[in-house]
C-alpha cells in the first residue's frame, strides 16, 4: 500500500523551535483557536503565534490560571484572549462553540492541543474513559460545532498527539478499559484516535479547504506529567533522584512547539493533509516493534479513521459532515 508517510525535507528539525518555524511569517489578521494555550507547549505555542501577529484564543478548563499565564506573553497584549472550556464535559463545549460563533469570527488556525496523560482510571460523562474522553471526543465535538467558523477560515486543524500512539490501537472490543485498566494503553489509544481524526477530517474537509494535520511534539517536561509519580520517572529515566531532567533526547518547550507551530503555517505543507509529523516534517511509517519514531499503520488506516468518525458521531451526538454524508 502507498502512503503519504515519507519525509519531505523540510529544513527544519528536532532542535528547531517555534520562533525559528516562524521566523519571517506574518500572521497579521489570523485568528487561532489553541485549546489548553495557556501551560507547557500550549502556552509556548500561544506565545510564538501571538508574536508573529495572530490573535489567539485560549479556551481553558481554568480561566483564571489561563488569564495569568498569558499575560506573562510580553508582547502580545491585546492579542490574546481566554474562555472557558473543560473539554471532558459536552455541555461545556458545546457553550464556548456557541460562544465562539455567536462572535462571527472566522478561524484561520485551529491547534487541538489540550490532553491529559496516564492518569488514575477516571470516568467522565456516561462513564467514558476520561483519557479518550478528554483528548478525543471533546476534541472531536468542539472541532464539528466549529466547523462553520472553521470552514469560512479555510483553517488548518492541527490535532497533538504523540509517540505514545504506538502504545495501542483502537480497542474495540474494549475502548473504556472496563476490563484491566492501564494508565499507558488508555493514553496509547487516545493518542491513535488523535491521528485517525486528523486523518478523516483531513479526507472530508479538503474540498472546502481545510486541511488538518496530526503530530508527535516530541518527548517534553510539562504539566502533562502530573499524574506521573517522581519515582516512575525516575525508573524510566527521564529524571534523576533529585528531579532534574537526565533524557538527553527531550525536547525543551520551544523546541516541542515547533512541529505543531509548523503543521498550522508552513507553506511546506499547502498540498498536503491527513498526515503525521514529528520533528517539523512529515514521518515515516513506523516498524511493527519500533518505539523511536515514525507512525503505526493502524494509526493510518483510513478505514479505521471512518470507523472512528461514525462511532465518535454517536457518542457525541454532534457531527458537522452529516447532511453532506
Amino acid at each position: 500500500m502507498t502512503t503519504p508517510q515519507h519525509t519531505i525535507g523540510s529544513g527544519f528539525g528536532a532542535t528547531s523551535t517555534a520562533e525559528e518555524v516562524l521566523r519571517g511569517v506574518d500572521l497579521g489578521g489570523k485568528l487561532a483557536v489553541v485549546t489548553g494555550g495557556y501551560s507547557g507547549l500550549g502556552l509556548e505555542t500561544t506565545r510564538a503565534l501571538a508574536h508573529a501577529g495572530a490573535r489567539v484564543v485560549v479556551p481553558a478548563r481554568r480561566p483564571a490560571v489561563a488569564e495569568e499565564a498569558v499575560a506573562g506573553i510580553e508582547g502580545a497584549a491585546g492579542r490574546v484572549e481566554v474562555d472557558e472550556l473543560d473539554l471532558g464535559d459536552l455541555d461545556s463545549v458545546r457553550a464556548f462553540a456557541e460562544r465562539f460563533l455567536a462572535t462571527g469570527r472566522d478561524i484561520d488556525i485551529m491547534i487541538d492541543n489540550a490532553g491529559i496523560m496516564a492518569c488514575p482510571e477516571t470516568r467522565v460523562g456516561p462513564g467514558w474513559e476520561a483519557q479518550f474522553a478528554t483528548n478525543h471526543l471533546g476534541h472531536f465535538a468542539l472541532v464539528n460545532r466549529l466547523w462553520p467558523a472553521i470552514e469560512r477560515g479555510g483553517a488548518r486543524v492541527v490535532s497533538v498527539s504523540s509517540a505514545g500512539h504506538r502504545l495501542s490501537p483502537i480497542r474495540w472490543d474494549d475502548m473504556w478499559f472496563e476490563r484491566d485498566y492501564d494508565k499507558w494503553q488508555a493514553y496509547g489509544q487516545a493518542k491513535t484516535a488523535n491521528v485517525l481524526f486528523a486523518l478523516h477530517l483531513d479526507a472530508l474537509g479538503k474540498d472546502a479547504g481545510v486541511r488538518a494535520f496530526a503530530l508527535h511534539p516530541g518527548g517534553i517536561l510539562t504539566p502533562l506529567q502530573r499524574h506521573l509519580p517522581k519515582e516512575e520517572m525516575v525508573a524510566l529515566g527521564w529524571i534523576d533522584e533529585d528531579g532534574n531532567l537526565i533524557n538527553t533526547s527531550f525536547k525543551t518547550p520551544e523546541q516541542g512547539a515547533a512541529t505543531q507551530v509548523w503543521a498550522a503555517t508552513s507553506p511546506q505543507l499547502a498540498d498536503a493533509g491527513g498526515v503525521y509529523l514529528e520533528d517539523c516534517d512529515i514521518a515515516e511509517p513506523a516498524d511493527e516493534d519500533d518505539f523511536k519514531g515514525g507512525v503505526r499503520e493502524y494509526a493510518t488506516d483510513p478505514e479505521q479513521a471512518a470507523r472512528l468518525w461514525k462511532l465518535s458521531a454517536e457518542l457525541t451526538g454532534v457531527d458537522a459532515f452529516a447532511t453532506a454524508g
